[in-house]
């Protein structure tokens, strides 16, 4: 992959824009996580929505697993960069939107616990945890958000199972919020940032402060804890 960030930031009158597209899987590596943070300083300064888009088929696979198979400690590294993205958009004051436009995998289905609201494309595409089934214990910070924001009843089979899901059935489960077709999908996306955006905002900041404070404050104990994990497996 090049060193070259595949996230495209564009502003319209209601919202910040990150378009996320590397022509492929559109995994999560160091360049991305940093042009999706950047992209929620941006929108927090202009006070307007952020909107993140991935392209037809595909939002996110999760991360470069590339990194994994270069440099054990670097992967680890890049875990907690991602942990680090999750908590931003969690704490960020505006609305943090998705526009989930296909499979949403590991860090994928992760970037759609820490948003806002999620809308998903109805079609075959598989949205969830799968770090069980390819030999990964979920880390900490990962847990915290799957019992923050997906059903109780679901919460075993969506974490120690690896179960995946299909767009509708992720509605239920806590994934998305909601699932429309492939064709209207982007006007949708963006018709809601509209509407968010005509919010009071300093009472949306408020109000997502106070709902989602235990959420933040679980997440910055657990990336303390999943970082003192990584350096003991380490040393």
């Amino acid at each position: 992959m090049s060193d070259a960030s595949p996230v495209v930031v564009t502003t319209t009158a209601t919202a910040v824009v990150a378009r996320l597209d590397d022509g492929g899987p559109n995994v999560i590596g160091f360049a991305t996580a940093a042009g999706l943070s950047a992209a929620v300083d941006q929108a927090s300064e202009a006070g307007l929505p952020l909107v993140i888009l991935g392209r037809d088929g595909m939002f996110s696979a999760g991360f470069d697993l590339n990194v994994l198979n270069d440099d054990v400690a670097a992967f680890a590294d890049l875990v907690m960069t991602g942990a680090e993205l999750l908590r931003h958009i969690v704490e960020a004051p505006i609305p943090v939107i998705l526009g989930v436009s296909g499979h949403a995998v590991a860090m994928g289905a992760l970037l759609l616990m820490a948003a806002d609201y999620r809308i998903g494309v109805d079609g075959r595409f598989k949205i969830g945890l799968n770090e069980v089934a390819i030999g990964m214990t979920l880390p900490h910070f990962a847990l915290a958000l799957a019992e923050s924001r997906l059903s109780k009843r679901h919460l075993l089979r969506a974490t120690t199972m690896a179960e995946l899901y299909r767009p509708e059935p992720a509605r239920d489960v806590g994934y998305l919020d909601d699932v429309v077709a492939l064709e209207g999908h982007k006007a949708a996306t963006m018709a809601k940032a509209e509407a968010m955006s005509k919010l009071a905002q300093g009472a949306f900041a408020g109000t997502k402060a106070r709902i989602r404070g235990d959420l933040a404050t679980a997440l910055t104990e657990a990336i303390a804890q999943d970082r003192a994990n990584f350096e003991a497996s380490q040393s």
